[in-house]
């Protein structure tokens, strides 16, 4: 049985580890001390980890490393909201929890690295070496995989629990199901060294998704005056996937998937 590392246990890790722990053994870590006895208590192997952005001292490295043949990275970088200096202390205090893992590694990256503008956008449109935190990441791990993760939906996440003040435009969603599939089908090929936008190949408008999962009937809406389009075919076309959930219409309808 493999072993993977999940570093970052929230919202998104936890999910990951949930659909795979019935075929991988699982290790991961949480900042929070009230966490640990709760994830342990589901058969996996739990750390503290914290990775500062303010201190200069690094943690040490994690004593699972050796033991692990995966890792999957869903701590946050957000360099709209943190400065490039606070970034760095962040990156160097993770690249101390890891040394230098030479076995397949995934960054959880963010479709936010392309410009918000109208246009249809592919991962050539934006080299890795042109976003901060790619490009260190990827100086530390030339192996690594960075999947450019859309909006994350599922279960109770749905568009219409949030506070939208503009629903212009379309959505570049994806749900946490297909997440986890296609990591699981990279592990299969043992991918190295891609760059995946991992969004839902169907752009509704933010008007249709939310008249669906309000009850609503679904108004006719144009949609010319702002297309921003994350474009997943790169990894359709080089992984054969197909997708659980195309339509972001359709993610509050939950379904029992095996992955596995």
């Amino acid at each position: 049985m493999k072993k993977i590392g999940i570093i970052g246990y929230g919202w998104l890790g936890t999910r990951i580890g949930e659909r795979f722990s019935e075929n991988f053994e699982i290790f991961t870590t949480t900042t929070s001390p009230q966490k640990l006895e709760d994830i342990r208590s589901k058969g996996i192997h739990a750390d503290l980890a914290f990775f500062s952005e303010e201190k200069n001292e690094f943690p040490e490295l994690w004593n699972s490393i050796t033991e692990l043949d995966i890792i999957i990275i869903t701590v946050p970088f957000s360099e709209r909201r943190t400065s490039k200096e606070i970034l760095e202390k962040k990156l160097s205090s993770l690249f101390s929890f890891t040394g230098k893992f030479e076995k397949q590694i995934f960054f959880m990256s963010t479709t936010s690295v392309y410009p918000d503008k109208p246009g249809i956008f592919t991962e050539e449109m934006q080299p890795s070496e042109n976003v901060f935190v790619e490009n260190k990441i990827k100086e530390a791990f030339p192996h690594i995989n960075i999947l450019r993760l859309g909006g994350l939906m599922g279960d109770g996440r749905l568009l219409k629990n949030f506070k939208i003040s503009d629903v212009s435009g379309v959505v570049n969603h994806i749900h946490y199901e297909d997440i986890a599939a296609i990591i699981l089908k990279m592990i299969e090929k043992n991918s190295m060294g891609k760059i995946y936008n991992v969004v839902a190949p169907l752009y509704p408008s933010k008007q249709q998704v939310l008249a669906v999962q309000n009850n609503q009937d679904i108004e006719r809406t144009n949609q010319d005056d702002y297309k921003r389009i994350i474009s997943s075919e790169k990894l359709i076309s080089e992984l054969e996937y197909t997708f659980i959930y195309p339509d972001p219409k359709s993610f509050h309808e939950g379904r029992n998937i095996n992955l596995l």
